[in-house]
């Protein structure tokens, strides 16, 4: 039995960085995440009703906005599976947090606040390189200068993070390990090198959950596997269905070549009953 939360579930990813009570664990790992750009010291959790919210396409979406003590905003989420137009919601949702900083009035100067927005991937992106960490700024195509610091995605490939415990080398790299393999841990690595790690081990316990707290995560957990049963089901069906339509595409090459369905069956894995029955349905 798992020791440790799940942080990929609703609750558990909410219990770790979305709680006023344990910001001190978001604040350690932004600046974990940003080191040698800038340090935040305070943030300040916003309305998330805030960031629009489509349930029907949510794709297991857990997200948490904030604004620090200069009022830059983070946007930052949990996605464990990329769906339809995935990119183009994240541009949507940092360029909602830019457009809402107007004010009217001839007075303002478009005097904007940086906006990061900042996204766990419990997946690999598609036609990009597999790497952990994706940087996306705005800069001049051909000097790559940047244009405006304004607008920041850092997606974060939790799938593409292989190094081990003992070679991690960073206080970023440490809660990538954490996070990606927290369910599986017996114990918290990294607590003497950074106290967070400490405090992290306590809050992420499931022994240590209040009644309220286990009922809500164990109907967290739940509702994240059914979800992943439903994923997997619709990744097999169109795996099974690519199978098919590639067979049914082989099937009439040999036939328009006069081949026997016994050497199609040869040639494809079926049986010569399954390739008659094809056959017969495509004639």
């Amino acid at each position: 039995m798992a020791r440790f939360i799940n942080p990929f579930t609703d609750v558990g990813f909410k219990r770790i960085f979305g709680q006023e009570i344990n910001k001190d664990l978001l604040i350690d790992f932004l600046n974990a995440l940003l080191e040698g750009e800038r340090r935040v010291k305070d943030i300040r959790f916003l309305d998330k009703e805030l960031i629009p919210i489509y349930e029907k396409d949510r794709s297991l979406i857990y997200d948490i906005y904030c604004t620090d003590e200069n009022g830059e905003q983070f946007i930052v989420e949990m996605q464990n599976r990329e769906h339809v137009n995935f990119r183009e919601r994240t541009i949507y949702y940092l360029s909602q947090a830019i457009a809402r900083q107007g004010e009217r009035g001839v007075d303002w100067k478009f005097s904007l606040k940086a906006v990061y927005g900042v996204f766990f991937l419990n997946f690999q992106l598609t036609q990009l390189p597999h790497k952990l960490r994706t940087d996306i700024i705005l800069s001049d195509r051909d000097t790559h200068e940047q244009f405006s610091d304004k607008m920041r995605y850092i997606f974060l490939e939790l799938p593409s993070f292989t190094k081990e415990e003992n070679e991690c080398e960073t206080d970023f790299e440490r809660w990538i390990y954490v996070l990606k393999n927290m369910e599986t841990l017996q114990r918290l690595p990294f607590k003497a090198r950074n106290a967070v790690f400490q405090r992290l081990e306590q809050i992420v316990d499931i022994a240590a959950m209040s009644k309220e707290d286990r009922m809500k995560y164990d109907e967290s957990i739940k509702v994240y596997r059914d979800r992943l049963a439903v994923m997997e089901f619709e990744r097999l069906k169109g795996v099974e269905e690519g199978r098919a339509e590639t067979n049914l595409n082989v099937i009439r090459n040999l036939k328009q070549m006069g081949l026997a369905p016994e050497f199609i069956a040869q040639a494809t894995g079926l049986s010569v009953e399954e390739v008659e029955r094809l056959m017969a349905q495509n004639s």
